[in-house]
C-alpha cells in the first residue's frame, strides 16, 4: 500500500477541528467540564462539524490500521504493536493528563475546597465517586480506548476468520460501496441506529454498554479498514464527492435551522425526529465528500506533512485539559467571549507545542506522549500510514 497524503491531511484537519469544538465547548449550554459565559448561538457552526468528526477519525484510522495490518504480518504483532502504541500514552493521560480536568470541575460546580496537589494524592485514584463524577476518569481520551478496543477486535476478527471468508467480504464490499449506495446504505444505518436499535439513547464512552456509540463507530473503523484496499470505492467517493458536499450543506442547513427556531430546548414532534435524521444525513454525506475531495485535491505531500502527522496524537493527548485549565484561571477575570475564545485556542495551541516539541526531544517520555521510541531517521518518505 501507498500512504495517502490526503487522508493524512484529512487527520490533521479534523483534529484541528476537534481543538477548536473542544474550545466552543466552554461557551456553549452544554454540559462541559469547565464554563465561561457564552451563547446559545455557538452550538450553530459546532454543529457543522458535530455529526461526522469522530466517525471521520476511526474510518481514518481503520484505513491506517490495514496498512499496519498488511506490514506485521501477523495479526497478533499487529495487535501487540497497537497495543504498546495506544495503552502507555492512555495509562500516561489517565494518570497524568487528565486529573487536571475532574479537579477543575470539581472546584468549579461542586464546591471542592482542596487545590490540585491534594486532590491528585488523595482522592483522583480512589476509584469511586466524588460527587457525579467516578475517579480515575479518562474523559476526551475515550476515543484511544476505545480504537484500542476496535483494533483487538479486528485483529481477533483476522485470527478467526478464514482467508476466503475475509476475501469474500473484502469483494462484497467492493461491489457494494460504489455509485449511490456508497451514499444510501451508510446513511440508512445511521438512522436505524439511532431509531430503530437504540431510539433516544446517548454514547456514555464507559466503553462497557455503550453500544450506539459502537455501532456508530466500529463499522466507520471497518469500512476504512475495507477502503484501504477498495481503489473502485475510493475512485467513487471521488466522482460523488460534490453530490455529497451538497447533500452536507443541505443536511446541515435543516439541522442549524432547527437549532436556531428551538434553541437548547425539546424540540416539538416531529421536529425532533427531523433534527436527528438530518444530522445522520449530514454525517455520512459530509465524511463521503471529504474522503473524495482528500483522495483528488490533498494526495500529494508537503514539508510540513510529516511533522503535523507526527504532532496530531500528542496535541490530542494534552489539549483538552489545556483548555479546562486555562478557561478555569480566566474565568475570574471576567472577559467577553470575543476576547476568552482566541485567548483559549492561543493558549491550547502553544501549550499543545510545548508539549510536543518538550516530548519529542526526551527518549523515555516519546512513548508516553503517543510516538515511537526512537525517531525515524530515514530520509526518503515515510510509505507507512499515520494512526493514533
Amino acid at each position: 500500500m501507498q500512504r495517502h497524503y490526503g487522508l493524512d491531511w484529512l487527520r490533521i484537519g479534523a483534529f484541528a477541528i476537534l481543538i477548536l469544538y473542544h474550545v466552543g465547548m466552554v461557551f456553549v449550554p452544554w454540559d462541559f467540564h469547565a464554563k465561561l459565559p457564552g451563547a446559545w448561538w455557538v452550538a450553530v457552526p459546532m454543529m457543522a462539524s458535530n455529526p461526522w468528526r469522530l466517525s471521520l477519525l476511526f474510518l481514518v484510522s481503520g484505513y491506517a490500521s490495514r496498512a499496519l495490518m498488511l506490514r506485521n504480518k501477523a495479526a497478533w504483532r499487529f495487535a501487540r504493536q497497537r497495543s504498546l502504541r495506544l495503552l502507555v500514552p492512555l495509562a500516561f493521560g489517565i494518570a497524568v493528563i487528565v486529573p487536571v480536568q475532574p479537579w477543575v470541575e470539581l472546584c468549579q460546580k461542586y464546591g471542592y475546597p482542596a487545590g490540585f496537589g491534594h486532590f491528585w494524592v488523595h482522592d483522583y485514584f480512589r476509584f469511586g465517586a466524588i460527587g457525579p463524577l467516578f475517579l480515575p476518569a479518562w474523559n476526551h481520551l475515550w476515543f484511544v480506548g476505545y480504537l484500542w478496543a476496535y483494533t483487538l477486535a479486528l485483529a481477533a476478527g483476522a485470527l478467526l476468520l478464514p482467508q476466503v471468508v475475509r476475501q469474500a467480504l473484502q469483494a462484497l464490499f467492493a461491489w457494494t460501496m460504489r455509485g449511490p449506495a456508497l451514499l444510501a446504505v451508510p446513511i440508512a444505518w445511521m438512522v436505524m441506529v439511532n431509531f430503530q436499535l437504540f431510539p433516544g439513547a446517548r454514547e456514555t464512552h464507559a466503553l462497557a454498554g455503550d453500544w450506539v456509540a459502537h455501532f456508530s463507530y466500529f463499522p466507520a473503523f471497518l469500512f476504512g479498514y475495507a477502503l484501504a484496499c477498495a481503489p473502485q470505492t475510493l475512485a467513487a467517493l471521488v466522482r460523488w464527492w460534490k453530490p455529497s458536499a451538497a447533500l452536507a450543506v443541505a443536511a446541515y442547513a435543516l439541522v442549524a435551522g432547527i437549532e436556531i427556531r428551538w434553541p437548547g430546548s425539546t424540540m416539538p414532534h416531529p421536529w425532533g425526529i427531523v433534527f436527528s435524521a438530518a444530522r445522520a444525513v449530514e454525517a455520512w454525506a459530509a465524511i463521503a465528500a471529504l474522503i473524495g475531495y482528500a483522495d483528488g485535491h490533498w494526495n500529494r505531500d508537503r514539508p510540513s506533512r510529516r511533522l503535523l502527522t507526527e504532532a496530531v496524537f500528542p496535541f490530542y493527548i494534552v489539549h483538552q485539559s489545556i483548555i479546562v485549565l486555562v478557561a478555569f484561571w480566566i474565568a475570574p477575570l471576567g472577559w467577553p467571549g470575543w476576547l476568552a475564545f482566541p485567548a483559549l485556542v492561543a493558549a491550547t495551541v502553544a501549550g499543545c507545542c510545548a508539549f510536543y516539541f518538550v516530548g519529542r526531544a526526551i527518549g523515555p517520555l516519546r512513548p508516553l506522549i503517543g510516538l515511537r521510541r526512537h525517531a525515524s531517521r530515514r530520509t526518503h518518505v515515510d510509505p507507512r500510514p499515520a494512526i493514533a
